[in-house]
């Protein structure tokens, strides 16, 4: 048997099977596009012998590279980040038209982009956002499967484990990942199966008591109430898309979540894990908010760069998600900060600034923007996770008569 950094080989496999089979959920005669960079290359070799296996009719990789990445943002003119040729955009809405499943491996060097100017980077985002509108809109309301894993890359191995030599860090984190993916040991889709039941079994109950509202408190300093929109919906574990496919966005995922009321939030957040944002960290920050608004914030560490995606555009102030995580969730007992939010929004209760995920409402995925708006939704060209998540947060369910129920106790699910 070989290994890669002290992996089995085997286990690879069955790491790319199951983001082909439960992941994607390719079917046959479907077309796949996978966006995945160039160092991960045999990662992505695996992913397309398992889709092709699967019956893929065609398998389309989208090739990105961190040098490539930062020399562009460095040197390329603003013209250029706000600019996106049509031939760029209609390859993107080519394939989501068709239904094709899009899957995303990443995995590179937290700090790449440290020190590039937020504005330049928002410039290329705000530019984006306007040109591939439609793509994005069909991949938040789950009309196309998509997924996204994620590979160990040395630069990030030693973000991680410092202490480490750069081949222990590595075979580290491909541990750590292997094992909240449920490879690691036994039948992975068989876990996956058992795991999706629990999360949808919390969905049901959060949706049959309808609150109004959720009430956090903890000692680090949160006492923060937010409103939920009328017929808001709990999601987690698998989706369905347009053409009734099952898939599983986030591989490894721990959260159930629903959507705010971007007018309906009072209080303070404080952060309980730092934010890795474009190579720069946010440490010990705090949002107030007054009518759904962030109107005072700070941070010990990264205030410029909380800044930036609090003025990101209008809709940045406001939340878009609520999401529910153990705090005895397998990720979070790993005790390890990723310096990715894939694995660190599993290690914590958290919120997101900006966009709100339309199949969270009644409705949702065929309302307009200006329909999603008004029901209390909230639109933003940002999605930014942060943690509040501590081991003594409590979470009070408020319903429209008052009553209030206590959800969570000590970080974790009161009815445990």
């Amino acid at each position: 048997m070989s290994y890669r950094n002290g992996i089995a080989e085997e286990k690879l496999r069955e790491y790319a099977r199951l983001m082909v089979r439960v992941g994607i959920n390719v079917q046959p005669g479907q077309e796949i596009v996978i966006s995945c960079p160039v160092e991960h290359y045999a990662f992505a070799h695996e992913l397309i012998k398992e889709a092709y296996l699967a019956g893929a009719a065609e398998v389309i990789m989208r090739w990105s590279d961190d040098v490539e990445t930062r020399q562009y943002y460095e040197n390329v003119s603003e013209e250029t980040l706000s600019t996106v040729p049509d031939w760029k955009a209609q390859s993107y809405l080519y394939y989501s038209r068709r239904g094709a499943g899009h899957l995303s491996v990443s995995g590179g060097d937290p700090e790449n982009l440290k020190g590039i100017d937020p504005m330049r980077m928002h410039l290329r985002e705000a530019a984006l956002e306007q040109a591939l509108e439609e793509h994005h809109k069909r991949m938040m309301a789950s009309e196309v499967p998509w997924s996204v894993a994620a590979v160990p890359q040395k630069k990030w191995a030693k973000k991680v484990f410092p202490e480490l030599s750069e081949e222990e860090g590595m075979e580290k984190l491909w541990e750590l990942i292997l094992k909240s993916v449920r490879v690691w040991d036994g039948d992975a889709v068989s876990a996956w199966e058992k795991h999706n039941a629990f999360l949808k079994e919390k969905c049901r109950m959060m949706d049959e008591y309808g609150f109004e509202k959720l009430h956090y408190k903890n000692s680090i300093g949160t006492d923060f109430t937010v409103g939920l929109v009328k017929g808001h919906k709990w999601e987690g574990g698998s989706e369905k898309s347009g053409t009734g496919t099952v898939f599983m966005a986030n591989m490894p995922t721990e959260e159930i979540f629903t959507m705010p009321h971007r007018e309906m939030a009072e209080g303070t957040i404080v952060s309980s894990m730092p934010l890795s944002y474009r190579g720069t960290m946010i440490k010990n920050f705090s949002l107030t908010f007054q009518g759904g608004k962030v109107v005072d914030y700070h941070a010990q560490e990264g205030i410029e760069t909380l800044k930036s995606i609090l003025d990101g555009d209008e809709g940045s102030r406001h939340l878009g998600e609520v999401a529910l995580v153990p705090y005895t969730s397998p990720i979070s007992q790993m005790k390890t900060l990723f310096y990715h939010t894939l694995f660190d929004e599993n290690a914590s209760c958290h919120f997101a600034l900006g966009a709100c995920y339309p199949t969270t409402i009644e409705g949702g995925a065929a309302m307009s923007e200006e329909e999603l708006l008004q029901a209390g939704g909230n639109t933003s060209m940002n999605h930014v996770d942060f943690m509040v998540g501590t081991s003594d947060l409590t979470i009070t369910g408020i319903k429209s008569d008052g009553e209030e129920v206590l959800l969570f106790e000590n970080g974790d699910w009161a009815d445990r």
